[in-house]
């Protein structure tokens, strides 16, 4: 018989989106484990090597439970870096169950999937980005870290279309990436760069997971 496809995951839960432009919608969140980069910065890191096996039956199983007294609409799919398993058969599953499913990925991989959402965030240095995710991208968030300066803003925003917004996003909500944040978004707008917003880690103020 056929083995069962087996994807490696840190945790499965229900919050709220607290990043990016679907910040606040409920959401069934799965936490891949294991990661290509491992940023200093990183927020997940118990992500990066702890994990357990799942089948796809497995993770549906359990999506579908936290459904009952959670029904929210959204599953996304985080990490570490989900996109280095093979997620298409559990996206594809998701969405026969009627999910809308979103993808964050550090855009270093790209995988052609059925999904409604991929948020994009490219790390230093090089920050990054497969080119597939020009057109796909909904929205690319940089983590404002203490080494970011306008020219790379600059350059992120001549790779994505204008309707694409680049959000800024404090390091942990921490106020002087926040500052960092405010004097960033005043050199774009006087460098006429259009769609460039603040954000913020909107679960980490409501003292969520």
């Amino acid at each position: 018989m056929p083995q069962p496809h087996i994807l490696k995951i840190t945790e499965i839960f229900s919050a709220i989106q607290g990043e990016g432009r679907r910040q606040g919608e409920p959401t069934l969140f799965v936490r891949f484990s294991g990661c290509n980069l491992k940023c200093s910065f990183c927020d997940t890191k118990y992500a990066w090597n702890k994990g357990r096996e799942y089948s796809i039956s497995q993770v549906l199983e359990k999506i579908k439970k936290l459904r009952k007294s959670y029904p929210a609409q959204w599953v996304c799919l985080t990490g570490g870096e989900p996109l280095l398993q093979d997620v298409k058969e559990l996206v594809k599953s998701l969405k026969r169950e009627k999910f809308k499913v979103q993808v964050e990925t550090n855009a270093t991989v790209f995988r052609p999937l059925p999904v409604d959402w991929y948020s994009i965030s490219p790390k230093p240095n090089k920050y990054y980005s497969r080119p597939e995710y020009k057109d796909k991208a909904k929205e690319v968030k940089i983590v404002l870290t203490e080494n970011l300066n306008f020219e790379v803003i600059k350059r992120i925003r001549k790779k994505f279309p204008e309707k694409t917004p680049i959000l800024l996003q404090p390091q942990s909500n921490r106020k002087r990436s926040m500052n960092l944040g405010i004097r960033l978004l005043k050199e774009a707008l006087k460098a006429d760069l259009k769609n460039i917003r603040l954000s913020i880690q909107l679960h980490k103020v409501y003292g969520l997971k």
